[in-house]
């Protein structure tokens, strides 16, 4: 969910921590994932080679390079492979990649949008094909109470199990801003998403 403080669900800073790779300590966090690379027989003379397909527009491409630097720094050396938007969706969808960064659009900061959307088991916009009945149960729980404390305690729950399972890892949450001429009148901006409020029957010139 969006994190704290614009999200209305972004999980306490104390409980954050304790995910993985969210410790505000870098250098432990890359020393663990040196240790899991080891582990796994690679290391600074023998590292993982691999591609990051991802779509050709800056808002996917700038972001996956960062990405790449970043592996370098845990024995990952990554190939960029961009691909127009034409062919991007049809590849994601078909799974025809070993590691591809994207972009995850939500219409409004609500857990049945976000979980539902890219978690559930057999959603269409569930890239990556994740599936775990304990976390669509706990969804459906999380859907079905009506008291935000609790369900609020269950949607950090879900957080929490999806970043240790590694459902879809979260690389960082963009910020957008709305500009407008100032004679442009009528417009209210949401102050969780840039996808909605855009009809503009209330949008007026001032002149």
């Amino acid at each position: 969910m969006q994190p704290l403080p614009n999200g209305v669900w972004g999980m306490p800073a104390d409980m954050l921590r304790t995910l993985p790779g969210y410790d505000p300590d870098i250098a432990k966090n890359r020393g663990q994932a040196k240790q899991i690379m080891q582990k796994l027989g690679y290391g600074p003379d023998k590292r993982l080679a691999v591609t990051v397909t991802t779509r050709n527009v800056a808002a996917y491409r700038d972001p996956a390079v960062i990405l790449i630097d970043q592996l370098k720094e845990i024995y990952i050396d990554g190939t960029l492979k961009a691909i127009d938007t034409t062919q991007w969706y049809p590849t994601v969808m078909r799974k025809e990649y070993a590691l591809a960064f994207t972009v995850t659009e939500t219409g409004l900061d609500d857990p049945d949008q976000m979980f539902y959307e890219n978690y559930f088991c057999g959603s269409e916009r569930n890239y990556t094909g994740y599936c775990n009945a304990e976390a669509d149960r706990l969804i459906d729980q999380q859907s079905a109470e009506t008291d935000a404390g609790k369900r609020r305690q269950i949607v950090w729950q879900i957080e929490k199990y999806l970043a240790e399972d590694g459902g879809r890892p979260i690389i960082f949450h963009p910020r957008s801003a709305t500009c407008s001429y100032p004679q442009v009148k009528g417009i209210t901006v949401g102050v969780n998403s840039p996808y909605n409020l855009w009809r503009m029957e209330d949008a007026w010139l001032d002149r």
